[in-house]
């Protein structure tokens, strides 16, 4: 998240504000347009449209929700806000990756900056992408960087003639939307869970210095986590609180229920954090555990042996007149005297609980 803001930041020195920055280094996925247009009466649905088409849509009575896929093509985006007329600083940020979270008051329109989380399974990881939403009178526009099916649910709301969402105005669109991506925060945050679980199983039954690497993976992927989710708790708050002739007070109840859930995201996150830290620190005194393990072998061994080879040292010495030296059964009996002072030493130790 951190190089791709600072690319994007590079790419505009020396530019006005407001200019709109095309990412050719980035893989480019088609755009795609569709718009909704709908009342407690009514309900008209235009999937996969051009632009044109979609402007002329738009002006059609009842709230209007355009769904733009992809924010690879300036032209669209300059389209959109001439129709609407958006401030330039807008468009900008829509095509700006890697914005934090914010909201921003136009006075005629509000700007909401949204992180949507993504879990990529075959890199076994947490994406982030930018979902931008423009909530103005009667219209709510949403650019997602990718063709995302995470607005489902909503869609299938608004084809039900009595669902609440047909009932209300374009700014309780624009919180079911919030709600949608908050709530799909708790998806990802459960497969996270559950890789943690793995981590922690295998930690405790064959630590191995991969496990490292993993642990290392997990607390950066929370840290990216927490970067995308924390800044969502002050957005949740200026859109409760916010003075604007956009928000009507009754969706504002709903909003706060969204904080809630917000809260206990962040909340979450942060036990995740506590967890790694605790793996990491269990990972270290098991390594230590391990060393200390493999000295106290190699102490009692050495120690066990301290006494055999002074005895052996005494016997080794050239003199010729060592009462057992000529003794028929010295050998046997030197030895013997060794294997006791050996078993004697171990026993002690275990006494003791030293081994």
């Amino acid at each position: 998240m951190i190089s791709k803001t600072l690319q994007s930041r590079i790419k505009k020195i020396g530019l006005q504000a407001g200019s709109l920055v095309e990412d050719h280094d980035r893989k480019k996925s088609p755009n795609t347009i569709s718009l909704i247009n709908y009342d407690a009466g009514q309900y008209r649905e235009n999937l996969d449209i051009s632009i044109d088409e979609c402007l002329l849509e738009s002006q059609n009575p009842g709230v209007t929700w355009i769904n733009i896929c992809g924010i690879e093509n300036s032209q669209i985006v300059e389209l959109i806000g001439r129709h609407f007329e958006l401030h330039p600083l807008m468009l900008e940020d829509i095509m700006s990756r890697g914005q934090r979270s914010k909201l921003d008051d136009y006075k005629n329109a509000l700007y909401i900056v949204v992180r949507m989380l993504t879990y990529n399974h075959k890199k076994q990881m947490t994406e982030d992408e930018q979902v931008s939403l423009i909530l103005g009178k009667n219209f709510v526009i949403s650019f997602l960087e990718s063709d995302n099916p995470i607005f489902k649910p909503i869609y299938e709301r608004l084809q039900q003639p009595k669902s609440r969402i047909r009932q209300r105005g374009a700014d309780y669109l624009c919180y079911a939307l919030i709600d949608c991506l908050v709530d799909n925060y708790f998806l990802i945050l459960e497969k996270v869970d559950e890789k943690l679980g793995k981590l922690e199983e295998e930690l405790f039954k064959s630590a191995v210095p991969d496990t490292l690497r993993k642990i290392q993976h997990s607390k950066r992927e929370i840290l990216n986590l927490r970067k995308s989710v924390w800044p969502m708790r002050e957005v949740i708050s200026n859109f409760r609180r916010i003075e604007s002739p956009l928000v009507s007070d009754p969706t504002k109840l709903y909003v706060q229920d969204v904080y809630d859930h917000t809260i206990q995201a962040i909340d979450t996150i942060e036990s995740f954090r506590d967890i790694t830290s605790g793996m990491l620190d269990i990972y270290l005194s098991n390594l230590s555990q391990r060393m200390n393990e493999v000295m106290k072998v190699l102490t009692v061994v050495a120690t066990i042996f301290v006494p055999l080879t002074f005895i052996a040292s005494i016997y080794g010495m050239n003199f010729d007149y060592i009462p057992e030296l000529h003794w028929e059964w010295g050998y046997y009996m030197v030895l013997s005297v060794m294997l006791m002072i050996s078993c004697m030493m171990l026993y002690y130790f275990k006494r003791k609980r030293w081994i």
